[in-house]
């Protein structure tokens, strides 16, 4: 599948390395302005993706800046070791993307509905955060040591409040003067393998809704007047990209028969196009995604993950157990 799919399906590609896959699987060749490197865990591995020039930019269709993916299979296993190691790569990752004195004070946004599960995540998010804001000023010197000032906010969605978010996260901004803002956000893949199991991070901000064809006002440095690093997990596939895979390895299965592969072959053009916009048509603008049953497992296990992550990153002070210990 290339970009042409993905634009007449009306479908973003919100992870950066997925749009990398698709211009380089295109082309052949790097993406002249990008960059990407790897690192290999033991549960984990992260992709760099450093978007760098205009050309790149318009080409993967993402802005300029650094997009960090954390591929990680062990967290749709029941292995707390797993988890924890994955929670110490991110928290690691997450640094990298902020320099903060000690006493820096942090916003932390969970975006999404927490009436739908597979838009849950960021509320889940907040709601295991390690908070300070409310008792750093009264801490004694030596329990706020590498510890920082941090605050958590849930908005909702605008169906919800009728209220745009950004502007829900810009009064708070104002008033409590954050020199940071994490936001923590679902998104959308298309690949199943990586619902659940893949954590990008990015210091661009973030489009809520954007991977869903419900693009609302940016999280962003321009809008916040502050730096925004964004969080998502992708918990939802497009049944049109499901389909359009299915239809690339038929191609791919089938290309040693003629006869099938020139049926195939047809298939994977006009003709394909229309039958998929058919079976979609019942539905807003063709916009049908599909979650696993397993879904509410899978928010548990990344909201615990990411809210682990965001507190060793911003409190260097407490431990992974530490941590445990408060979430029970």
């Amino acid at each position: 599948m290339d970009f042409n799919f993905f634009k007449q399906n009306n479908i973003n590609v919100d992870l950066a390395v997925e749009a990398h896959e698709i211009v380089r699987g295109q082309t052949g060749q790097e993406i002249p302005g990008c960059r990407m490197d790897k690192e290999t865990y033991t549960n984990a591995t992260v992709t760099i993706v450093h978007i760098e020039e205009k050309y790149a930019e318009e080409i993967m269709g993402k802005p300029r800046g650094t997009y960090i993916t954390i591929e990680a299979p062990a967290i749709r296993e029941n292995n707390r070791q797993a988890h924890q190691d994955i929670v110490e790569v991110l928290g690691k990752q997450l640094a990298t993307l902020f320099n903060l004195p000690e006493h820096a004070n942090v916003l932390v946004v969970g975006l999404g509905n927490w009436n739908a599960t597979p838009d849950a995540l960021g509320p889940k998010v907040v709601g295991m955060t390690l908070v300070t804001r409310h008792m750093y000023h009264y801490a004694p010197e030596e329990i706020r040591g590498g510890m920082r000032s941090v605050s958590a906010l849930a908005p909702g969605v605008l169906g919800i409040t009728g209220i745009e978010t950004a502007e829900i996260i810009k009064g708070v901004v104002d008033r409590v003067k954050p020199e940071l803002i994490i936001a923590v956000d679902s998104l959308a893949s298309r690949a199943v393998e990586r619902i659940g199991t893949t954590i990008q991070l990015a210091d661009t901000g973030i489009s809520p809704g954007s991977g869903i064809g419900n693009k609302r006002t940016g999280i962003n440095k321009e809008t916040m007047g502050i730096p925004v690093i964004a969080i998502g997990v992708p918990t939802v596939v497009h049944a049109a990209v499901i389909a359009g895979e299915t239809l690339d390895r038929l191609v791919e299965t089938t290309k040693n028969d003629p006869n099938l592969l020139a049926i195939s072959q047809k298939m994977n053009s006009q003709e394909f196009q229309s039958i998929v916009n058919e079976v979609l048509k019942p539905y807003t603008s063709g916009q049908l995604v599909v979650t696993p049953k397993e879904i509410d497992q899978l928010i548990q296990n990344t909201a615990t993950i990411i809210a682990g992550g965001i507190s060793l990153a911003l409190h260097p002070a407490i431990s992974i157990q530490e941590f445990a210990n408060y979430l029970h």
